[in-house]
């Protein structure tokens, strides 16, 4: 009990400094990596987030862990993460391997259960994405799309300047379809 509040200078210091250069360190290297280590995450970069996160961690408190291996580590992810999404970038069937696909979860005017049980969305979620996106009918939306990080981009309908195309389906719901 005696151990909660306070051990000793030597572990605490011991701490602190790791924890500055532990910072430091992903600090310079996810600014290095890119916009895409800080942006919409999709499940492969989550999961690459989180690990880099407990390893931060437990080189900063276990010190059976020494800095430099926490750190090799850390730089093997960030350079496995951006062997991975280089790779994804020019391999079609690689990116559909690692990454999932957007899927059509509404579509004209009806909510696609099969789709939405497929996904674990519900009426509720897809209904409040179209409010956050000032929609207050469903009339107005052509569809509603999960995306690979998640979220859920609302595709309103044609307006009536398409001069004359009737039933034309977005490009961007086509490949989904």
């Amino acid at each position: 009990m005696d151990m909660i509040f306070f051990d000793n200078i030597d572990k605490l210091g011991r701490i602190v400094l790791t924890s500055v250069m532990v910072y430091v360190l992903i600090v310079l290297v996810t600014k290095v990596s890119g916009k895409r280590s800080t942006s919409q995450l999709n499940n492969f970069d989550w999961v690459v987030t989180v690990m880099i996160g407990s390893l931060g961690a437990s080189t900063i408190l276990l010190k059976d862990i020494p800095f430099i291996e926490g750190v090799s580590s850390i730089l093997v992810l960030y350079l496995l993460q951006f062997l991975v999404t280089k790779y994804a970038s020019v391999s079609p069937q690689f990116s559909n391997f690692i990454l999932s696909e957007p899927r059509i979860v509404f579509y004209q005017g009806q909510f696609l259960p099969d789709a939405m049980r497929s996904e674990r969305l519900t009426r509720q979620e897809i209904e409040c994405a179209m409010r956050s996106q000032g929609i207050n009918s469903f009339d107005d939306v052509e569809a509603v799309v999960f995306e690979s990080d998640a979220k859920l981009t609302i595709i309103p309908k044609p307006t009536d300047d398409t001069h004359g195309k009737e039933n034309t389906i977005s490009q961007t719901i086509k490949p989904l379809m």
